[in-house]
């Protein structure tokens, strides 16, 4: 297929946000055939000019890319088991993790089509913007999807979009927990949330600073304390839980943190800096 922005696409899944994808083909200028299992949820994208396919084989052969966004990797199995692929492009949008990514990759390739894994980062109201994240893995795209938002293709791996994925989300729960955490104990002293918020967003800032460096330290496997020792960081720490503890605030996520510190000192890390930690994430 080319990289023309009208060029023809498919979407296979009309929830929330596989009609937001197809809306936004649509504002692109691209021919864009639909196909849900309940018919009805097409209607206004109907009306917005995309042409609904009565079945799931006539939508494959409208030709051009096939987007599929369902509510499970079984689902997407199901639906194209009966399926014409030969020479189909899929790419599945729908959320799941990289075994499956790549298990239906497999699958894919041996019934005749090329296959793309995907990840939404974004929600449905910002599809179409540059703030929607699309992240693509498997083979290199010679097509355009840039009507959806920022395109990232990560590598060859199908399993690499849902891994980002969950790196994403691990990242972003992380950043929320700890701002959850920090809020309950200033509420401690009459301090609200939106009083908070911008200190907490300038530590957030400050912290995802430190990630290049700290990467660099993780992937030589060399921890040196340029900044502080993890022995140093604990008895932090401790503080912090101690502090929750007194507030009558939950404890779980400082003892935690804690916890995983302090079976590193114990493994003989504590004068090396806080990214020798990954030693205890990289464990089952």
């Amino acid at each position: 297929m080319n990289s023309e922005t009208t060029a023809p696409v498919t979407v296979l899944g009309l929830g929330l946000m596989g009609t937001a994808l197809a809306r936004a083909f649509l504002a692109a200028g691209h021919p864009t055939t639909v196909w849900n299992r309940t018919a009805t949820k097409a209607e206004s994208l109907v009306a917005d000019g995309a042409r609904l396919a009565p079945t799931v084989g006539d939508a494959l052969e409208a030709g051009g890319v096939t987007i599929v966004c369902l509510t499970d990797y079984p689902a997407v199995l199901d639906l194209l088991d009966d399926a014409a692929l030969e020479g189909a492009t899929l790419v599945n949008l729908t959320s799941g993790d990289s075994a499956q990514a790549r298990e239906t990759a497999a699958w894919a390739e041996k019934r005749g089509a090329r296959y793309l894994d995907g990840a939404i980062m974004a929600i449905p109201s910002s599809i179409g913007t540059a703030e929607a994240v699309i992240l693509l893995s498997g083979p290199r795209p010679d097509f355009d999807l840039g009507a959806l938002g920022t395109v990232s293709h990560l590598g060859e791996d199908p399993g690499l979009a849902s891994l980002y994925d969950v790196a994403g989300l691990t990242m972003m729960w992380s950043v929320l927990n700890a701002w959850l955490q920090g809020t309950a104990m200033l509420k401690t002293a009459g301090v609200d949330a939106a009083t908070y918020a911008p200190f907490a967003q300038q530590i957030a800032a400050g912290v995802a600073g430190w990630l290049p460096g700290y990467a660099e330290q993780v992937d030589k496997g060399a921890f040196p304390a340029e900044v502080s020792a993890l022995e140093t960081d604990a008895r932090a720490m401790a503080h912090m839980v101690e502090e929750s503890e007194a507030l009558g605030v939950n404890a779980e996520l400082p003892k935690l943190i804690k916890a995983m510190a302090d079976r590193a000192i114990a493994a003989g890390h504590g004068g090396e800096q806080y990214p020798v930690l990954i030693r205890e994430f990289e464990r089952p």
